[in-house]
């Protein structure tokens, strides 16, 4: 069946009330008859999507128009000289124009024309931009993306005055047709790179996107089963405009506050922008303590597990390490409650409301924890190396990357406690086994470690100056190399 726009305009409408079902099963989107120029005329819209304020103006200025200005060519005349707006297009097709409508511009048809007018007058419900809890810094900007896109691209661009930037858009999901949005730097990124991103978006098939950011990166990223994120998660401008003028693409799901950066390496994750926020010195020394917080919140406890059941290991000077009560519970067993105990009480704080989100913490910590030793399910040495790890994991940049690392933490603790230096050393063979064969977007995870780049390793470790970055990373083979006017 066509959908062209008839030039009978109750055609249009009987076809409108049939197919959005207008009246009380939806009461939210209005069908409002009007005249223009002595023609008939209607307005279709969604109240919750619209600007009052706009719509109104908009349609005084309809009111006010005249027979003989729209005598000829009416719907051209009314898109260049009487709708007082600069965002209007034509429309042929009316199940186009009804995506379009759901979406928040407002539709006028004109009876005898074949042609409607989309009029962009829509307001999204959002929130003012504020700082996001999960990449806090001490200093710089406080405003993070919100769950509208239009105004997270426009916190980009306020951050990129270049006429370079390119920001394309595509819908997904039959149903939702959720926008979203590939946002490069035309002559800095990597042609292939725009493309894959670009063709791996068009081929989403799925009826709806209600989970947004997410639904679209298992999408694109093909790695169902490999707990390592290949893209890094982001809600501060600043990251994600620094990213672009490196040569990595951002893409932006609206309803989302968090975008997508890609590709991305290991070592992307585990920056912040509080490095970059402070001196190069202070950001070297930042950076190296998160390092090492993440590195033993990873091995601390499977090589003391190993240790303490395995004292042959250990030479005379550190013959104390090692539980100094005994329990009925093996000690590994002990560790995976302890993670499962930590990992109940994070999930509880999130539903708990804030003011009691402290409360709730200090009871399980101190409280729960305490009566666990006196009992002896658990000996003291076992609640201070969870506790040192649970500081390694909440200070680790990306929350996907340190999820991922818990799941292997369980594995080594598993491993170890069951086949004690085998089960380590075959823990940590299969665990970089999976890093050295995962790839983001066909790009190695662990450059520059593998293929080794020794320069860009050392800069991993030491927070190199900006004056200095004279040129953009290697591996993403961007088109404009230089970041400096001067090629150094």
């Amino acid at each position: 069946m066509s959908t062209t726009i008839h030039k009978k305009l109750e055609q249009n409408i009987a076809y409108l009330q049939e197919r959005l079902d207008l009246g009380k099963k939806n009461f939210d989107i209005i069908l409002k008859e009007i005249t223009v120029g002595g023609k008939k005329a209607t307005l279709l819209f969604v109240d919750g999507l619209n600007n009052n304020e706009v719509s109104v103006f908009i349609i005084q200025s309809l009111l006010a128009v005249s027979r003989e200005q729209i005598a000829a060519a009416p719907v051209e005349k009314l898109l260049k000289e009487v709708i007082p707006f600069a965002e209007t297009s034509p429309v042929e097709d009316l199940e186009e124009a009804i995506r379009q409508v759901l979406a928040g511009p407002m539709l006028l048809l004109l009876d005898g024309e074949q042609v409607g007018t989309l009029i962009d007058t829509r307001q999204y419900p959002a929130r003012s931009p504020e700082e996001p809890d999960i990449e806090k810094i001490t200093r710089g900007s406080r405003d993070g993306f919100v769950e509208t896109m239009v105004f997270n691209i426009a916190l980009i661009r306020r951050r990129l005055r270049d006429p370079q930037l390119r920001c394309e858009i595509v819908n997904a999901g039959r149903r939702s047709v959720t926008d979203i949005a590939i946002i490069y730097m035309k002559d800095i990124a990597n042609p292939h790179i725009v493309a894959t991103v670009r063709e791996r978006l068009a081929q989403i098939d799925i009826d709806a996107l209600p989970m947004a950011e997410k639904t679209v990166e298992e999408f694109i990223t093909r790695s169902f089963w490999n707990p390592f994120p290949v893209v890094r998660y982001t809600e501060r401008p600043d990251v994600a405009a620094n990213h672009l003028v490196e040569g990595h693409v951002i893409i932006v799901v609206d309803t989302s506050p968090s975008v997508m950066i890609v590709p991305v390496t290991l070592f992307h994750l585990l920056q912040h922008a509080e490095e970059f926020r402070q001196n190069p010195i202070i950001g070297t020394y930042v950076r190296w303590i998160r390092l090492v917080g993440i590195f033993l919140s990873f091995v601390l406890i499977p090589v003391w597990l190993l240790l303490a059941s395995e004292p042959r290991y250990l030479p005379e000077s550190l013959k104390f390490i090692g539980p100094e009560q005994k329990t009925s519970i093996p000690i590994y067993l002990q560790f995976v409650f302890a993670h499962f105990g930590l990992d109940l009480v994070r999930m509880a704080s999130i539903h708990t409301p804030s003011p009691f989100a402290t409360a709730l913490g200090l009871v399980g910590a101190l409280l729960i924890g305490q009566i666990a030793v006196s009992v002896g399910f658990f000996t003291p040495e076992v609640l201070l190396y969870t506790g040192l790890v649970a500081l390694g994991v909440f200070s680790t940049p990306s929350w996907e990357l340190s999820m991922a690392n818990r799941l292997y933490l369980l594995l080594l603790i598993l491993l170890t406690g069951i086949f004690r230096l085998p089960g380590l050393i075959g823990g940590l063979v299969l665990i970089f086994i999976n890093l050295a064969t995962t790839k983001s977007f066909g790009l190695p995870y662990l450059w520059p470690l593998i293929p080794p780049d020794p320069k860009v390793l050392l800069y991993i470790f030491v927070r190199r100056p900006i004056p200095i970055q004279y040129y953009r990373p290697r591996w993403l083979r961007t088109k404009d190399t230089d970041r400096t006017s001067k090629r150094r």
